[in-house]
């Protein structure tokens, strides 16, 4: 049925004349009229304009580790623009924040002589690390290398790369065409036999590189099973394939590390972060490449190659000094090993739950991220709903989960009484 047909027309009215704004991932007909539109934040709460308090048990979108409205963050970011706002760094031209976070996050990555690409967020790093693996192979000689493997259930942000690998098919039905960048396919999130076997299928000497999330998060938080990255790193080892790891959601201390490549001993070709490397303060996110791949574009000689990458704002000084200052905050007051407390905090309360709820169907946690999958009688998204009206924000993900990603910044009660209201919607849901 059509829209005029199932809603009376004053209310379709109010739908086609209503915000300019369009949101993103929205059913727009179903959000317009009941949007909660944020209007402040402070430390682990926002306030909306019709001024609900509301505890951020998602973190925004996994990315306010260190909470709303940091005075240090918005001095930074005054002082820095005060001063300069922004230049590019196109060709021989740079600004020193941009280099000082250089030099910063190079001697915070896991990957030994790091260099570091800037840009404006994880969707953008995610297209530079897929385009330099490619760039690799051609420039190696080896020009069939040009597939890029990823998991089911991966998100990996949704310009044309991240939606291409996207293992979640409701961000990649609907353009025409399986994907958007041709030579893409996706290996078993968990199964390394299934991996094993579509490297042989498509051919070791296709494949330019797998694409991994540590911890998968819009799929629904799913923690790695045991042994399945370290053995996708196995098998790219011995097949020379690239391994990308997408610490979009991860990096800067999610997992209780600085990176989850720590955690679970990874040693990747390539980085791709965001999100917390500001914790959302300015839009900044970037790539951290190994010396394989960046030595042969620094050699001197006239043949060098040039990596035909860069955007606007890449290195934006505005940004970069946020991100310094942010970085400051993470590292001054312990959050990376409090967030590795407050892991063990939310694994005794999601236990408690699971125990307790038999709607629960299973509770996963690794690092300081959650996740709540609850029986398909029960619906997650009026669990979230709920869960609003009684001052929390979760999210629904894939698979009728539950999203739980708090700031670093909160108390161990306020973690026990985000778990006990997700346990109050639960109940009331049931019994709907």
């Amino acid at each position: 049925m059509t829209l005029t047909e199932t809603t009376p027309a004053t209310t379709a009215g109010a739908v086609l004349d209503g915000p300019a704004l369009w949101s993103a991932q929205a059913h727009m007909p179903s959000v317009l009229g009941r949007q909660l539109v944020i209007a402040r934040g402070e430390g682990s709460y926002v306030t909306t304009t019709e001024g609900q308090r509301l505890f951020d048990g998602t973190a925004g979108l996994w990315h306010a580790n260190i909470g709303h409205s940091h005075p240090e963050l918005a001095q930074a970011a005054y002082d820095q623009m005060r001063t300069l706002e922004t230049y590019h760094v196109f060709a021989r031209y740079a600004n020193d924040r941009a280099i000082e976070l250089g030099e910063r996050l190079a001697a915070l990555s896991p990957i030994e002589r790091s260099k570091v690409i800037l840009n404006s967020g994880g969707s953008d790093s995610i297209d530079v690390a897929c385009k330099l693996a490619r760039r690799h192979w051609q420039r190696e000689g080896r020009g069939t290398k040009q597939i890029i493997l990823s998991r089911e259930h991966a998100y990996h942000g949704l310009h044309a790369y991240g939606t291409s690998i996207a293992g979640l098919p409701f961000n990649s039905d609907g353009y025409g065409t399986a994907s958007l960048v041709p030579e893409t396919a996706r290996v078993s999130a968990d199964d390394l036999a299934q991996v094993e076997a579509t490297i042989a299928e498509l051919g070791a000497d296709r494949i330019a590189a797998i694409v991994s999330e540590p911890i998968q998060g819009t799929g629904g938080v799913n923690p790695p099973a045991p042994g399945y990255l370290e053995g996708l790193q196995r098998l790219c080892r011995e097949h020379d394939i690239l391994l990308i790891v997408d610490e979009v959601i991860t990096g800067f201390g999610r997992t209780g590390e600085m990176f989850a490549t720590e955690r679970y001993g990874l040693e990747p070709d390539l980085i791709t972060f965001a999100k917390g490397v500001t914790s959302g303060y300015a839009p900044l996110g970037g790539v951290l490449v190994a010396p394989r791949l960046w030595e042969p574009f620094y050699a001197d000689a006239a043949e060098t190659p040039i990596f035909r990458h860069g955007v606007t704002y890449a290195g934006h000084a505005t940004a970069a000094a946020v991100a310094l200052a942010n970085l400051d905050v993470i590292e001054r007051d312990g959050l990376v090993p409090r967030a590795l407390e407050l892991e063990q905090v939310l694994r005794a309360q999601l236990d408690g739950l699971q125990q307790r709820q038999e709607a629960v169907v299973d509770a996963r946690v690794a690092g300081f991220l959650g996740g709540v999958t609850l029986d398909e009688r029960v619906s997650a998204e009026r669990v979230t709903d709920r869960l609003i009206d009684l001052g929390f924000i979760s999210r629904p993900l894939r698979g009728n989960t539950l999203q739980l990603s708090p700031p670093f910044i909160v108390s161990d009660q306020e973690v026990v009484d985000f778990v006990a209201a997700i346990e109050q919607a639960i109940t009331e849901e049931g019994q709907r």
